[in-house]
């Protein structure tokens, strides 16, 4: 072999080991952009009510029993802060009978403890809900799961939001496309198992996946009652006994 054929194949090989260099720290650095913000072992960095949140098995557990029935829905909330555009992946397990969310860019609904009210990434055991986006205490259903929609406001002459919901909807609520249908897409859920939800939002567009599956996504346009930013927190609903369960909580700011 000739010494400039021999240096041409160290320098080719150079190349090659800088370019994987340079392919895994681009792949660490990206990583490293979603931040754990749950130590899997206490609930420091959380507001919540004891009675029905507390740590289990390195994952947040929510759980209502027969002798902790609730009148309200309740919240475990970050302290971390209000949330503007930022990205969300959460690991999530839910009883049969269960109905919970992860709730974000929202307020807190002072008339209750431990109550927000805002944009939801819906979950249920039953998979009827989940992957929907369900505005808490305001507009109510803003995206069935399989749609993509864009959110109007109400007329002028409705002062009340919940005066311009029917059949648990909001009648703003303008159908752009099918992401596919809502049977099949519950369909790639598993019951009673482990699955992963993750919610983009940016701007006033808002996306919900579900084991990589778009679910939802929403235009809100509703300069009136949208929210740009707000807190984030997950839910335990009014109803029978039921657990959730969240772990492996990372969140990325965009």
């Amino acid at each position: 072999m000739r010494f400039s054929a021999l240096i041409n194949l160290k320098t080719a090989a150079l190349i090659l080991a800088a370019a994987f260099s340079f392919g895994c720290i681009s792949s660490k650095v990206e990583k490293a952009d979603f931040v754990s913000i749950f130590d899997g072992k206490t609930l420091e960095g959380w507001e919540y009510d004891a009675v029905y949140w507390t740590v289990k098995d390195g994952a947040i557990v929510g759980e209502i029993t027969p002798e902790t029935v609730l009148k309200n829905n309740t919240f475990i909330i970050w302290k971390g802060g209000e949330l503007g555009d930022f990205e969300l992946k959460v690991d999530y397990w839910i009883s049969e009978t269960g109905n919970s969310g992860v709730q974000y860019r929202s307020d807190r609904f002072t008339e209750v403890p431990y109550a927000l009210r805002g944009y939801q990434a819906d979950i249920d055991g039953g998979n009827r809900y989940t992957g929907q986006n369900y505005e808490e205490r305001k507009r109510t259903t803003l995206a069935y799961r399989g749609q993509q929609t864009r959110i109007t406001s109400q007329p002028d002459s409705i002062t009340e939001t919940r005066g311009f919901v029917e059949r648990n909807a909001w009648k703003g609520l303008n159908l752009v496309s099918e992401l596919g249908n809502r049977d099949e897409l519950g369909a790639l859920i598993k019951k009673g198992d482990w699955n992963n939800i993750h919610i983009v939002a940016k701007g006033n567009v808002m996306k919900h996946y579900v084991n990589g599956t778009l679910m939802s996504e929403v235009t809100d346009d509703d300069a009136k009652n949208r929210m740009m930013k707000g807190l984030m927190g997950f839910q335990v609903h009014v109803g029978p006994p039921m657990k959730v369960m969240f772990k492996n909580i990372q969140l990325k700011k965009l």
